[in-house]
């Protein structure tokens, strides 16, 4: 009689875990039996506030402090989960950032390249060193990442932050290639395309009423939650979503 194969840890690193569609993934899958590393980049007390909802949950959480538009950073990062955990077997790549509204042509040099740091540069980073604890060509287990993309690369964010639509448009292109590229290692790749989500990201992007402003004019009339973008991403993540690889999910109310 064969012996049953050992299901790998549920070891998930979410980046930007500390706050909005990040510390909803990292409770919800601590509800579907993930143990969750939350990064943070700044906010320590609010990733420490996600982690003990984690726990409450009966699982284990760690925090770890990275900028993944440093590399450095990320390695250190993946080494203090290594040596606490083990290798991961699921990343959500969801660190992100807008800027203030402006035109294209208002737009500096340094406004776009920490822009292509942190939203592209550091999804491929995260991913690069996953890949290398997941992949089977690596020796590992297999796993899933879920990148977060947004309703933005496809509305492409006019007169608002073309910027960022196109550094998520880059995240779409991205989630495909990879997916394709190691599908045959165990290792599936899927992304999110939320729309107008009540988080905290609208203010730090200079639009606090974004959501009361745009989210009536969604074909559901109203935002969508945290709750529900973390819906879908835990759902790819899931043994449900084996046979998901490649493709990207709209949470946007029908926009």
């Amino acid at each position: 009689m064969s012996t049953p194969a050992l299901t790998p840890t549920r070891i998930l690193l979410v980046t930007g875990g500390s706050r909005g569609i990040g510390a909803a993934t990292a409770v919800l899958a601590a509800r579907a039996g993930w143990d969750v590393a939350i990064n943070y980049t700044r906010d320590a007390t609010a990733a420490e506030a996600v982690a003990a909802e984690v726990r409450a949950l009966g699982r284990r959480a760690m925090v770890v402090q990275a900028d993944v538009a440093d590399e450095a950073q990320v390695l250190a990062m993946f080494a203090a989960v290594d040596a606490s955990w083990g290798r991961v077997t699921g990343l959500v790549n969801n660190a992100g950032i807008v800027d203030l509204p402006a035109r294209v042509d208002e737009m500096s040099l340094q406004r776009l390249q920490r822009m292509w740091a942190v939203n592209i540069t550091g999804s491929f980073v995260c991913a690069r060193e996953a890949l290398k604890r997941m992949s089977r060509r690596h020796g590992g287990p297999g796993g899933a990442i879920v990148n977060l993309s947004s309703a933005a690369a496809r509305l492409g964010s006019p007169n608002q932050y073309v910027d960022y639509a196109a550094s998520k448009g880059a995240i779409d292109t991205f989630t495909l290639g990879l997916a394709r590229e190691v599908a045959g290692e165990g290792v599936r790749v899927n992304g999110v395309r939320p729309g107008i989500i009540d988080t905290d990201i609208h203010a730090s992007g200079g639009l606090p009423d974004r959501v009361a402003q745009i989210g009536p004019s969604v074909p559901l009339q109203r935002a969508g939650t945290a709750d529900e973008v973390a819906a879908a991403v835990v759902w790819l993540l899931s043994d449900e979503a084996s046979y998901a690889t490649g493709t990207t999910i709209d949470v946007t109310g029908g926009r």
